[in-house]
């Protein structure tokens, strides 16, 4: 389950991105690991983080090709009653 160093992320669903990132999380919340074993956990979540955050900025960016009207973007924040939790 662990990312092998270097992995290609890039064919990973961004599902699958999250629900791996939920699990070194429980896995460095256990404190049970060694330090060792412990940094190597979170250099596997700082890489799925990042894949997933590029993942997230490319949807935004097609987003926004879709809804551009000629030169101009209509883009607008959530309200804080759209926003998901």
């Amino acid at each position: 389950m662990g990312e092998r160093p270097h992995e290609d992320l890039s064919n990973v669903p961004f599902e699958a991105l999250l629900e791996r990132l939920g699990d070194v999380v429980a896995r460095l919340e256990t404190g049970d690991l060694s330090l060792d074993r412990a940094l190597a956990v979170f250099e596997e979540g700082v890489g799925l983080a990042r894949a997933g955050s590029k993942r997230l900025d490319d949807a935004e960016r097609r987003v926004e090709q879709l809804l551009a009207d000629g030169d101009s973007v209509t883009t607008r924040p959530l309200s804080s009653k759209e926003s998901v939790e």
